[in-house]
């Protein structure tokens, strides 16, 4: 650790520090709102005035240190800084030799990131500095955070300057002029009647004030009429006790310039006991700025920047006031339909500008005191206020749907959206915000289930249906978490002679109360939820591990195909989970077969696409399944790197009855020939199936002909395989 320097005029320079009257005990409250600034301008936790004493170091001022510190000099990063002139940054201390096992830095205090700035007596001693510290390392502080940080320690020098005439002496008191003249921030003075000693050229120029004509004017000519009072008051009170200790100063005044307009202005009030008398000196700040800045905010926090609406948390404490009062109330919750896929298809720049027409469709709508509001993505609300019925409600909400269905044109693309929606009525279907929020969004999750443009008044038999799901949800988690789910397998045959070449790996849940669950009993409630990529990832793992035991006890060519989940292609790596599950059983890539449906592919084309092709380079099979059931399978064909196509079980029943389905099933195998892909048919129940499907060129069949979905135990002993198991069921 590299010690501060102490200078030749450290005698003077302590002399000078002095005359402040500050130490440990005295603070300088004139100085907080420094700080404070200075931690919101940098976007730092920690910002303080630290003086510097012979052997100690101490705070005047500070913000966001709320442990103590180690105080001595020779460890103080601004005992370097006040000697030189230029402001000091030390971007990562630890890389810093002077500093880098210095106990700010390596002790609990944590110390990464310093810039300081010298603060200088009117005769150039340096009396400390203005810093700002993080425990992160910041290499982005540029010259123009330095510039600024400089303009800070000129408006903490002028209010210790102020300071120091405080406590000086009465005869040692300079003149107004003499001290403020060249000062950069605004300063005025003013006497117990309060009539004006004098400004100086920052203040005359921030209020338009002519700074040789001020003198005797009354200072609260700079307040409008209605501050007037208030100031004359605080004076009084402090005159008649000669402190501003106990009395309330405001940190912001409104100001009132020579031309009428009105600004906000900051203030650092001072009081000053001579000879003449008790005198006054205030410390101004432009503070326009800053409040426009926060009206900004303001606005942010309550509008949606897109469309102008009303953002969620502005439209809930709407609904919470408006349930104050005795009159009824509305809430209409509304839901774009398939406005996914005009994001996808004709761009973001579309989307938003159809947003933003829906907003003022919505708008349309609104009474003069109803609220119109954008929940998120495509989603909108509309409080109606003073709604006497359900009926008037459901009016406005149908006109509403029907304004949106209205094409809207955009950059030449003439676009149609509908839109669905949920009414909920309070007191009726509910007395709370977030009760009667939550019922129209329930409305409006039946609305889009049952079809689109769609509007449904909430039931109370819609949130006995969310309980079930919220319920069935958590069984989930208890199933996925406990080891509930099991594997089952269903035998994949050779058409040509019965051979056994493969299974289909089929989820079941063992319910400790239903019994055994079919897929179809659970799998679109876990196929939504959080927990799909997780048990595609069980799922994966535990029907490898049995076909690498099964292919080492009697089975070495045995194929073992699995079923994706789409949120597969969303969470992580598939290819590199892939690749280390095969290489942790020992299998060959082409013993393993992925399953994917059109819908997965439909949903997430690029990604998917991408994802496919380079398990199909690591040599994995991949299966279309449920082929012919959608309208895209014959474009998606020419993309997609398949090695199966998978005939539906819904064309094998009807195959031999319709010939329609003959047709389809024809059709579907001289596509896999065409495309030289390898065929599958699912739900083969009787021999004569077998022998039509053998006969038009299919390869493999899977269905109770040949065997249900088994568990690993009772697929071993039916096929003459090894009876053990490597894997574990949960």
């Amino acid at each position: 650790m590299k010690c501060p320097s102490i200078l030749p005029s450290e005698p003077e320079r302590l002399m000078a520090l002095a005359a402040y009257g500050l130490d440990s005990s005295h603070a300088l409250p004139s100085l907080d709102p420094v700080v404070r600034i200075a931690t919101r301008m940098f976007g730092m936790p920690v910002a303080a005035v630290n003086l510097i004493g012979s052997d100690h170091v101490f705070f005047a001022a500070s913000t966001g240190i709320d442990q103590a510190v180690d105080m001595r000099r020779d460890v103080s990063f601004c005992a370097h800084a006040i000697n030189q002139r230029e402001v000091m940054v030390v971007p990562d201390a630890l890389l810093d030799e002077r500093f880098h096992d210095n106990p700010l830095v390596t002790g609990s205090a944590g110390l990464r990131f310093y810039a300081g700035v010298p603060l200088l007596s009117p005769d150039g001693h340096a009396l400390g500095a203005l810093c700002v510290i993080d425990s992160q390392p910041h290499a982005d502080f540029s010259d123009e955070d330095c510039e600024r940080l400089r303009e800070l320690a000129k408006m903490a020098a002028d209010r210790m300057e102020l300071r120091r005439i405080e406590a000086a002496p009465e005869h040692g008191r300079p003149a107004f002029d003499d001290f403020a003249k060249n000062a950069p921030n605004p300063l005025i003075a003013f006497d117990a009647g309060g009539l004006l000693i004098g400004c100086n050229a920052a203040a005359a120029a921030l209020l338009g004030i002519d700074p040789q004509r001020c003198a005797g004017t009354p200072a609260d000519a700079l307040l409008p009429a209605q501050e007037r009072p208030a100031f004359r008051t605080l004076l009084a009170q402090a005159a008649a006790q000669a402190s501003l200790d106990g009395l309330t100063v405001p940190r912001d005044i409104i100001g009132l310039r020579s031309d009428g307009t009105q600004l906000l202005l900051g203030l650092t009030l001072f009081l000053h006991r001579e000879a003449r008398g008790i005198t006054f000196s205030a410390h101004l700040q432009d503070c326009t700025e800053r409040h426009e800045r926060e009206n900004a905010l303001r606005r942010m926090a309550t509008t949606d920047g897109l469309t102008g609406l009303a953002n969620r948390a502005a439209f809930f404490r709407s609904v919470e006031r408006a349930l104050t009062g005795s009159q009824q109330v509305a809430v209409v919750m509304i839901d774009l339909d398939g406005f996914k896929d005009v994001n996808d298809t004709l761009g973001h720049a579309i989307g938003d500008g159809i947003l933003q027409q829906v907003a003022r469709r919505l708008e349309a709508c609104a009474g003069e005191h109803d609220l119109a509001a954008r929940i998120g993505g495509d989603e909108f609300a509309l409080l109606l206020t003073d709604m006497d019925s359900l009926e008037r409600a459901t009016g406005i909400a149908q006109a509403l749907l029907n304004s949106i269905e209205t094409p809207i044109v955009i950059d030449g693309h003439e676009v149609g959206v509908a839109a669905s929606a949920g009414i909920a009525l309070a007191p009726l279907h509910a007395a709370e915000a977030l009760e009667l929020i939550g019922n129209a969004d329930l409305a409006l999750f039946k609305a889009k289930k049952v079809g689109r443009a769609q509007c449904f008044t909430y039931l109370p038999a819609l949130r006995m249906e969310a309980v079930a799901r919220r319920l069935y949800s958590m069984e989930l988690h208890r199933a996925a978490h406990e080891g509930e789910f099991l594997m089952f397998y269903q035998p994949q045959v050779r058409l040509a002679d019965g051979r056994l070449s493969g299974a289909e790996a089929l989820i079941r849940w063992l319910h400790p109360e239903r019994g055994l669950l079919a897929p179809a009993a659970f799998l679109p409630a876990l196929e939504g939820g959080p927990l799909a990529a997780m048990v595609g990832s069980w799922t994966l793992e535990e029907a490898c591990a049995q076909t690498a035991f099964w292919r080492r006890n009697g089975a070495p060519h045995f194929r073992i195909g699995v079923n994706l989940f789409s949120a597969q292609f969303r969470v992580g790596d598939l290819v590199a989970e892939v690749a280390e599950v095969l290489d942790r059983y020992g299998l060959p890539p082409d013993a393993l077969e992925l399953e994917v449906t059109e819908n997965i592919v439909l949903d997430h084309d690029d990604r998917v696409l991408d994802t496919l092709q380079r398990l199909r380079a690591l040599g994995v099979g991949v299966s279309f399944d449920d082929f012919g059931t959608g309208y895209a399978s014959l474009s998606l064909l020419k993309r997609y790197p398949l090695t199966r196509i998978k005939i539906d079980r819904s064309f094998v029943d009807g195959m031999l009855e319709s010939e329609r389905d003959a047709s389809v099933v024809r059709a579907i195998l001289d596509i896999a020939r065409s495309f030289e892909l390898e065929s599958i048919a699912e739900g083969i129940e009787r021999d004569v199936q077998r022998i039509r499907l053998f006969n038009e060129g299919c390869t493999d069949g899977q269905g109770y002909l040949f065997g249900q979905a088994l568990s690993a135990e009772q697929f071993a002993r039916t096929f003459g395989l090894a009876a053990g198991s490597q894997v574990s069921n949960g």
